[in-house]
């Protein structure tokens, strides 16, 4: 059995996990977890991260019904970062886009490249 506690987390206790689109593979975000949350992940099928600025618990979609469903939790060869694999309903960044990597750097300017969803 799977035990969240064989990861490698930080000096806060948190990991980082990369949200990925599982039917696309496009990136979607970027967030923290500690072992709790990666416990709750597994246990619910509802991604389960960890507020820095909050110090609690968010699961993805809780208020604003944009859910992300666990499809695969994948670890890397270190053990110190996750790849959690999702169906996204929803945009997945709090701005309303569907990742939050809505921006790129093009000939030394930052520009937008996806526009807020509908």
């Amino acid at each position: 059995m799977f035990d969240p506690a064989s990861l490698k987390y930080d000096a806060n206790g948190l990991i980082p996990a990369i949200a990925q689109d599982a039917d696309s593979a496009e990136i979607l975000m970027m967030a923290w977890m500690n072992a709790e949350s990666v416990a709750r992940t597994l246990q619910t099928g509802r991604v389960t991260y960890w507020s820095r600025s909050r110090r609690a618990f968010w699961v993805k979609g809780e208020s604003s019904g944009h859910v992300q469903e666990l499809v695969d939790l994948r670890v890397d060869c270190d053990r110190d970062c996750l790849l959690v694999l999702v169906r996204q309903h929803g945009p997945a960044c709090h701005t309303n886009r569907r990742s939050c990597f809505y921006t790129a750097i093009r000939d030394g300017v930052e520009v937008g490249i996806m526009e807020p969803m509908a």
